[in-house]
């Protein structure tokens, strides 16, 4: 199924600043803020790393009992937020959207390319819980190593990707005195897309 022509517009401009940003040597262009709120309301927000991106949504990966995935569990809605100060003079580009978990295979494949230390890592930390001192987590990696030796590191069940389905995306223009340059992308109910410039 071929995206809607704004939206296949508006991944297409994300790909080009993307690039513009790894080339203009930003510290990591995958680096974006990830907005999530309990079901109180109450928002929390950090930095993850993006993994996969098209028209389908923006793919980060975690652990399902951390705080965000708890989140995102119980009010499946956020908000995701790129900021390349090397673009031009300056490029934010924000996303909001529903989210789903990626498909098992998506996440296998994904958590296969990974370093094998990160993959013990993702077995020895109870991802947002306590933790009594940095032995504690130390042994639990070396509990790992030990438990996997001379094999593949499987993905843990609880341990997988979030794909936030686009429903705004905003690109933001940083221009002097402030008077930037703002597009909206949006998408209605009935799946329409459209486009609009907003004020500074």
């Amino acid at each position: 199924m071929n995206p809607h022509p704004l939206l296949a517009e508006a991944i297409a401009t994300f790909a080009d600043l993307f690039e513009q940003a790894r080339l203009a040597g930003e510290p990591d262009p995958t680096a974006m803020t990830v907005a999530t709120a309990s079901l109180d309301a109450r928002p929390s927000a950090r930095t993850v790393l993006l993994k996969a991106h098209d028209a389908r949504g923006f793919v980060f990966y975690t652990h399902l009992d951390g705080r965000k995935g708890r989140e995102l569990q119980a009010n499946p809605h956020a908000a995701l937020l790129f900021h390349w100060p090397r673009v031009r003079n300056g490029v934010q580009v924000r996303v909001e959207g529903s989210v789903e978990i990626v498909a098992e295979a998506e996440a296998d494949a994904y958590f296969a390319s990974r370093a094998r230390v990160s993959q013990l890592g993702a077995w020895a930390s109870r991802q947002s819980e306590t933790l009594e001192s940095r032995e504690t987590f130390e042994q639990r990696l070396e509990q790992a190593e030990q438990r996997f030796a001379g094999r593949d590191v499987p993905r843990p069940e609880r341990w997988t990707g979030l794909r936030v389905r686009p429903e705004k995306i905003e690109f933001w223009y940083g221009a002097d005195f402030r008077l930037h340059e703002r597009w909206l992308y949006e998408c209605d109910r009935a799946g329409d897309w459209s486009k609009r410039m907003l004020y500074p």
